[in-house]
């Protein structure tokens, strides 16, 4: 891991490994076989209460969070299962029950949804975050902090190398 002299704040960039588990802990996700992420702290990247336990730590710290359903992924609505016409999604031959895909909306932009039938001219889909209703736990591996550029401030996002060079 890169040490860093910078504390994670508002508009710092930070570069991270993340691995996520549910409450029974069974891993949902590994970032650790891939690139880092990379964030733009303080432009609602990340979940708040991610964020804010990252808020002051630095590079080469790890931290574990674990947050309930409300400060996670949301509260599951079972509510949120749509009927869509088929003609919203890219490729509704390769739809089958239990995949992500994404729905493109009338008003524009894609939205994920989780496919739970599939019907002759019509797909049900769970809009519903796949992780909403669980308590998860993140073990977050922070690699460097840096500061934000003002083209990445302005535009919130990263832009260029995340790295520090020190």
């Amino acid at each position: 891991m890169t040490e860093s002299a910078i504390a994670v704040a508002n508009n710092t960039v930070i570069e991270f490994h993340y691995r996520l588990f549910d409450a029974d802990n069974q891993k949902l996700e590994d970032t650790n076989t891939g690139a880092p992420q990379a964030t733009l702290i303080g432009h609602h990247r990340l979940l708040q209460g991610v964020e804010a336990a990252m808020l002051g730590k630095y590079g080469g710290e790890s931290l574990i969070i674990t947050l309930p359903p409300e400060r996670a992924y949301g509260v599951r609505d079972e509510t949120r299962v749509e009927r869509i016409p088929k003609k919203y999604f890219a490729n509704p031959k390769l739809l089958r029950p239990g995949i992500r895909t994404g729905l493109r909306r009338k008003q524009g932009g894609v939205q994920p949804v989780t496919v739970v039938k599939v019907g002759a001219k019509v797909v049900d889909v769970d809009l519903n975050h796949p992780y909403a209703g669980k308590t998860v736990t993140f073990e977050l591996d922070l690699l460097s902090v840096r500061a934000a550029t003002h083209d990445e401030i302005k535009q919130k996002q990263v832009r260029g190398p995340t790295t520090n060079s020190r």
